[in-house]
């Protein structure tokens, strides 16, 4: 699609590669996970309980518990992602194994007192599966890779010999120069030098009209595994009050190809092709805190409230890249030149420390168990929904390096609140039991977080089933998840002109198996 949007934030120096809005994103916008239960009912867990997957969603529901359980819950995930970037379509695959909601959950009674049971819980889950690929291209007559560059050296008031020295410039930057992407070149019309990019230079000093060919590969691995230590109480078997706290790990790793070139069919125009590979890595750690209630005003009925605090990341990212650019018989190039990010930082991969804050979150959530009892075998079911809401825009970056220059992320953080909001996600789901057989399904909505411009679309949809067990303290259960989602993806960011992106279309699936035994 040929549609274009303007990002307001501010691309000042730093030192390697840094964050953008959607990196923020990724840690905040995630898929329901949880127990094969949970995910065949649409992960509603906010008011039913009894499920260990509530350590991650209320902790109050941690409260029905009052035997030990034991839980184990692997799955497999397989996404397709189709794209169109500028009118030409295109699809790529991925897929991964994944970690539902795992470990153990000890509860006990206590009939001298009105706090009836109690539970402590410690558990595992991956609450973000980063394993995808994406894959895109198409013509573009609007702008150029290296125009991010172009605009970066300018605005940095040095001389291409001084920008490759300078630890204040991005290594994209002085790659770009290295391999003269960019150079100091006269624009036809302009009487004055500037910044420019050789792709649009050179297209436009020959009068060819300005096209380009852009193909952009992306794979990213990996996921954010949290481990969480939750305790509920129950008084009267109609208070239930739950707190968690959760240690998220992050592990992250991004490498794509970036290719931009000549489709003037101008074969001596200065400008062949220029072609950026990366790799990206996110490793840390994050903490945070879930508070929950579940009333259950009549025997039937179930209501919960949770909140969850934001999490406060603490993260290390490695880059590494390099640059390989053919520009033709441009006389002070040597014809195709490669350079590494090794070049400026001694030989190793660049790295740097920062600061994530992740957005709050608020639930509430109704269930109505049919034919509530004590006695669960003597229950025949279900039915629960969820309402959550998370303000996106609230998400926060700040440098953890010593130097304490925190003016790009503060450009960051502006263009967050300009262009994402605060969204809705809806999760319901139900179950039918069969004495030892119960039958699930479910439906989860996770709304648009960007703000309303018709440009930037994005929504998640899950449709899920499954199958569940129970008999003499042993269960299993089997859910098949399917996804529907929409997003956009920016090949290149530019302060001073209007962007392009491709839009994104996945659909695919999860397969999740959990096994327990009650002891």
């Amino acid at each position: 699609m040929k549609s274009i949007i303007t990002l307001s934030f501010a691309l000042t120096t730093i030192t390697a590669v840094a964050q953008i809005p959607e990196d923020a994103l990724k840690f905040s916008w995630n898929a329901p996970n949880g127990t094969a239960r949970n995910q065949a009912i649409g992960g509603a867990m906010g008011s039913l309980g009894g499920d260990i997957s509530a350590t991650f969603v209320n902790p109050a529901g941690l409260g029905f518990f009052k035997t030990n359980e034991m839980v184990f819950s692997p799955g497999f995930s397989f996404l397709k992602n189709k794209s169109n970037f500028r009118g030409t379509e295109a699809s790529d695959k991925g897929k991964g194994f994944n970690l539902g909601t795992s470990g153990f959950v000890f509860g006990g009674s206590n009939r001298y007192s009105r706090w009836t049971s109690s539970a402590v819980s410690i558990a595992v889950s991956r609450t973000a599966n980063f394993n995808n690929k994406i894959f895109y291209k198409g013509g573009n007559n609007f702008s150029s890779y290296g125009e991010q560059w172009a605009a970066e050296v300018a605005n940095s008031g040095l001389t291409l010999d001084q920008v490759l020295n300078s630890s204040n410039v991005s290594l994209g930057a002085r790659m770009a120069v290295y391999s003269y992407l960019i150079d100091t070149l006269t624009i036809p019309g302009n009487s004055t030098k500037d910044i420019v990019s050789m792709a649009l230079w050179n297209n436009l000093k020959n009068g060819a009209g300005y096209l380009t060919e852009q193909i952009n590969s992306i794979e990213t691995r990996g996921g954010i595994t949290e481990v969480a230590l939750g305790f509920a109480s129950n008084m009267d078997d109609k208070i239930y009050l739950g707190a968690s706290v959760g240690l998220p790990i992050v592990n992250y790793e991004r490498t794509s190809t970036f290719m931009e070139k000549d489709a003037t069919g101008n074969a001596n125009n200065n400008f062949d092709y220029s072609e950026l590979k990366e790799t990206y890595t996110t490793k840390g750690i994050g903490l945070n805190l879930k508070l929950g209630a579940i009333f259950k005003p009549a025997d039937q009925v179930r209501i919960g409230l949770a909140v969850h605090s934001p999490t406060i990341y603490g993260l290390k990212d490695t880059y590494e890249a390099s640059m390989t650019t053919n520009t033709e018989n441009y006389p002070p190039s040597p014809g195709i030149v490669t350079v590494n990010t090794s070049t400026f930082t001694n030989g190793g991969p660049a790295s740097y420390k920062y600061d994530l804050v992740n957005p709050w979150r608020a639930l509430l959530s109704a269930s109505y168990v049919l034919r509530e009892v004590e006695d669960i075998t003597r229950q025949k079911g279900f039915l629960t929904a969820d309402i959550e809401y998370v303000n996106y825009k609230s998400n926060r970056y700040s440098t953890a390096e010593t130097n304490n220059d925190n003016t790009y992320y503060n450009g960051v953080n502006t263009a967050i609140k300009d262009f994402y909001k605060g969204a809705f996600n809806f999760r319901a789901g139900g179950e039918l039991k069969f004495k030892t057989i119960m039958a699930r399904a479910g439906f989860a909505y996770y709304g648009n977080p960007y703000k309303e411009r018709e440009e930037l679309k994005g929504r998640r949809m899950f449709i899920s089933g499954g199958l569940g067990y129970r008999n003499k303290g042993i269960f299993a259960d089997l859910t098949y998840t399917h996804q529907l989602n929409r997003d956009v993806n920016f090949p290149y960011r530019l302060a001073d002109k209007a962007n392009t992106f491709a839009y994104m279309k996945g659909s695919g699936g999860n397969i999740a198996a959990t096994i327990g035994f009650k002891f």
